[in-house]
């Protein structure tokens, strides 16, 4: 149980206290009391972060060796599949919060992976990953972009990129409009929808999430990339025929 406790603490990033702790293990199916829980966290000195800091998403912490930020801040790209980029949010539900991990193409701005999970590790942030590269039209390398939150500095995280063609790139400390894509997504997905609502459960907003994403953002983005293709084709045409 112990080795159990330290991994979703890791993965956390350092967050949980020992409440969030025991109902994770119990949902997990481990059966165990709240006080056995506290005492074993207490002992090896593994303890969540003060109630105050809780609205921070996970800590920073350092770029792994020979990972750089390769957009610097350029979100343009010229073909799909060829940039990505990815970050975590919050939706309050009267159950909790909910954490979304996206990942978004920075040619089309579609979705395209997406995960969400009561917590936020790096295992959700691989599931919208895994979304991603099955959805992905040939092997040719991509960037995909993040901040150094512990989900995306984690091992299994870097593995799972390495394998799969996926050329990891990271912001800077503090530099937040190092990914100002994902987060211009995160402020529409919030004034279209979430803060019109008051979720009762986790279910329920992951329903409504899915209903945004799916029916609303991906075919609005996808009308976007054919009008602009049909009007590079107009442009285009009267010099392919004079030619």
């Amino acid at each position: 149980m112990l080795s159990r406790i330290r991994e979703i603490h890791d993965d956390s990033g350092g967050m949980i206290g020992s409440p969030r702790m025991h109902e994770d293990l119990v949902a997990e199916g481990t059966s165990t009391s709240l006080n056995r829980v506290a005492r074993l966290m207490a002992k090896h000195g593994i303890q969540g972060w003060p109630r105050k800091k809780r609205g921070r998403l996970g800590r920073r912490s350092h770029r792994p060796p020979g990972i750089r930020n390769h957009l610097e801040r350029n979100f343009s790209a010229l073909e799909p599949d060829t940039k990505w980029v990815t970050d975590i949010t919050e939706i309050p539900t009267q159950e909790g919060k909910l954490f979304l991990c996206v990942v978004l193409d920075l040619y089309s701005k579609l979705i395209v992976g997406w995960s969400m999970h009561h917590r936020q590790d790096r295992h959700m942030v691989i599931r919208a990953v895994e979304m991603a590269v099955w959805q992905r039209q040939g092997k040719v390398p991509v960037i995909l972009h993040s901040d150094r939150g512990s989900q995306f500095t984690s091992g299994d995280y870097q593995r799972y990129l390495g394998g799969n063609r996926l050329v990891s790139s990271m912001s800077a400390v503090g530099h937040c409009g190092d990914n100002a894509a994902c987060e211009g997504f995160f402020g529409m997905l919030k004034r279209e929808r979430i803060h019109h609502r008051r979720y009762r459960t986790q279910n329920e907003a992951r329903a409504d999430v899915f209903d945004y994403i799916e029916r609303f953002h991906n075919p609005r983005m996808r009308r976007r990339v054919a009008a602009q293709d049909r009007k590079l084709f107009a442009v285009l045409k009267p010099s392919v025929e004079t030619g």
